[in-house]
């Protein structure tokens, strides 16, 4: 009697984001091209075969703009289901920096000049916090919303960022969070809002949809005391929160689904005292940790399976407040702005085997750098200055990572000038 087998076959796909440019191709094992025009779900036509294997990538990048677009979780083996995870993350050089300017409740945006770094004041800026104290800054994957976190009256605005000028447009009422929010994270897909609660030891979660806010279920989670800084990592797995009064990290593994956090096993993981600033490499191979109070930077290797962190030796004396901790697009580089006496960006250098951290070079900043970042080219380094109420911006030297100051800099920002974020 003869019998009909019938391969199980499944289909292969994910999300788009921050794509402005055209003539995207995506390929799935060296074929199956597949045109995307626009930001969100993808799928090749063709479904792959239980236990064969997939491979997404870049065929063709985008042009006019020209960007540069990198797949995360693009290979693996199908088991019984489709794969969705697939995150294809466009970006080019950055267009707009804004700054949070605490004191004067206003936020300032400027047009990047991304030959010389120049910055030009957008019209219509500094523009009205929708809330007291902003404190933290986050733009998502597409470059169409920015969030600001509101310590004093607990909320995070949502602004739609013009795409021509940069200008900001209040969309919605207020998010509200929990107490005294102090850091903001957006997951590679776009799709979840992470708040920091420091004033309340939670994480508020929400699911976002053109600029409007849904709690997710669940929502806040617990983590540590004081929590004020967020990052995924770069598949969007995991969230990592430092604890700055335990001197830890917390690691919560995010649900894709459904944005709902849950505690890794191991959680939380030792840092330094006053631990206040996370970045992780774009390969989710490392993590630092900047700890303010022991003046101190910890560095870890990522397990990509549980989100665990393994400490890389003891951690680094910095001589100086690590406030925030920034790792370059390409992984070469580490940036630090050092408060207190120094008043500076420090430059580490990151040993590809390890992750470990040496010092090569330092540039002095404005006073009290609190935070700094690195436009998506890692062409141009940014510092926000509280004490001076202006924004830092520095030439990266590709070969050694030494920052420039840039004609210019620093740029009258607000009084309080406490973040900075990219477009």
């Amino acid at each position: 009697m003869a019998s009909c087998l019938f391969a199980l076959t499944y289909s292969v796909g994910g999300t788009v984001t921050g794509l402005k440019g055209t003539g995207l191709v995506l390929q799935d094992n060296s074929g199956d091209d597949l045109r995307v025009n626009a930001n969100g779900a993808f799928t090749f036509s063709h479904k792959v075969a239980k236990d064969k294997t997939y491979l997404a990538t870049v065929r063709t990048q985008p042009s006019n703009p020209a960007q540069t677009c990198v797949v995360r979780d693009g290979s693996g083996t199908i088991a019984k289901a489709n794969v969705t995870n697939v995150v294809v993350s466009c970006s080019q050089a950055g267009r707009y920096a804004y700054v949070a300017n605490q004191a004067a409740g206003t936020i300032s945006a400027f047009s990047i000049d991304s030959a010389n770094g120049f910055l030009t004041r957008v019209p219509g800026s500094p523009f009205a916090s929708t809330g007291t104290a902003p404190v933290a800054l986050a733009v998502d994957p597409n470059g169409a919303f920015l969030y600001v976190a509101n310590s004093t009256s607990n909320t995070v605005g949502v602004y739609a960022i013009n795409d021509a000028t940069g200008a900001l447009t209040v969309t919605d009422f207020s998010i509200v969070a929990g107490t005294a929010p102090a850091a903001l994270c957006v997951d590679p897909t776009g799709r979840y809002l992470y708040v920091a609660n420091s004033g309340a030891n939670t994480v508020s979660a929400f699911a976002m949809q053109n600029g409007t806010a849904t709690l997710v279920s669940g929502s806040p989670f617990a983590v540590g005391r004081q929590p004020v800084a967020l990052q995924t990592d770069p598949s969007g797995s995991f969230l990592y929160v430092t604890d700055f009064t335990d001197g830890t990290v917390t690691v919560l593994a995010i649900d894709g689904a459904s944005g709902a956090l849950t505690g890794v096993s191991g959680s939380p993981f030792g840092a330094g005292a006053g631990a206040v600033s996370i970045a992780v490499d774009p390969a989710g191979t490392f993590a630092y940790v900047a700890n303010e109070t022991a003046a101190t930077i910890s560095a870890y290797s990522l397990d990509p399976t549980t989100g665990a962190l393994i400490a890389s030796g003891s951690p680094l004396s910095t001589a100086s407040a690590p406030k925030s901790i920034v790792v370059d697009p390409a992984g070469n580089f580490v940036y630090a702005a050092n408060v207190t006496s120094s008043n500076d960006v420090a430059v580490y250098a990151i040993a590809p085997s390890s992750g470990a951290l040496t010092l090569s070079s330092t540039t002095v900043a404005g006073n009290f750098p609190l935070a700094v970042t690195v436009d998506p080219s890692g062409h141009f380094v940014y510092a926000a200055n509280q004490n001076s109420g202006n924004l830092s911006v520095f030439t990266v030297d590709a070969a050694t990572g030494a920052l420039a100051v840039v004609a210019g800099s620093p740029f009258t920002a607000g009084s309080g000038a406490r973040s900075v974020a990219i477009d």
